[in-house]
């Protein structure tokens, strides 16, 4: 019987980062990314295949440049981060171009896909061996109980329903 070897990656934070944008009024995007973040992969192949990828994130580092802004999303109104102080993200299955997985916002946990750009190995002038990944998707913020929203005068809604996300990963090899 053959023994499979697993290999481990950890996030490479300083290379890394895990961004959204979503519609302000229907007119502007506001971006923003979470601060304290980790993530690895654990993998059985060179090409990620079938890798098994796993992301936690404290909800208390989102930072989109406006301290007002992100107090109210750290709100009960959004992530009642004293409630839910981490989103998760489990991966049930990687092709090479699609992850699969559970993510968990608050106390719900939604399937989503997200497309994947595996970008390659490189190892770098320490001789550590690196994988990047360009990751983005949708998720609807209704579906995982981030409700809050207000109404302009002109009736646009100041907030919008999807959430894009757009994630650089890199990953040392263990």
């Amino acid at each position: 019987m053959e023994t499979i070897t697993k290999t481990t990656w950890n996030v490479d934070n300083a290379h890394s980062e895990i961004g959204f944008k979503v519609k302000h009024m229907m007119i502007s995007t506001v971006s923003g990314h979470f601060e304290d973040f980790t993530a690895s992969v654990e993998t059985e192949t060179e090409d990620f295949n079938n890798a098994q990828f796993s992301f936690s994130a404290k909800v208390n580092s989102i930072n989109t440049k406006n301290n007002d802004r992100d107090n109210h999303l750290r709100s009960e109104d959004f992530f009642n981060v004293s409630a839910f102080p981490e989103m998760t993200f489990t991966s049930k299955s990687f092709d090479g171009s699609k992850i699969i997985g559970n993510l968990t916002i608050k106390d719900v946990t939604k399937e989503v896909t997200l497309n994947t750009d595996f970008n390659g190995l490189a190892v770098d002038p320490y001789g550590q061996t690196k994988a990047g990944f360009e990751i983005s998707g949708s998720i609807s913020r209704k579906e995982f109980g981030l409700t809050w929203n207000a109404v302009t005068e002109a009736g646009s809604v100041v907030v919008g329903d999807t959430i894009k996300l757009v994630i650089e990963l890199q990953f040392i090899k263990k």
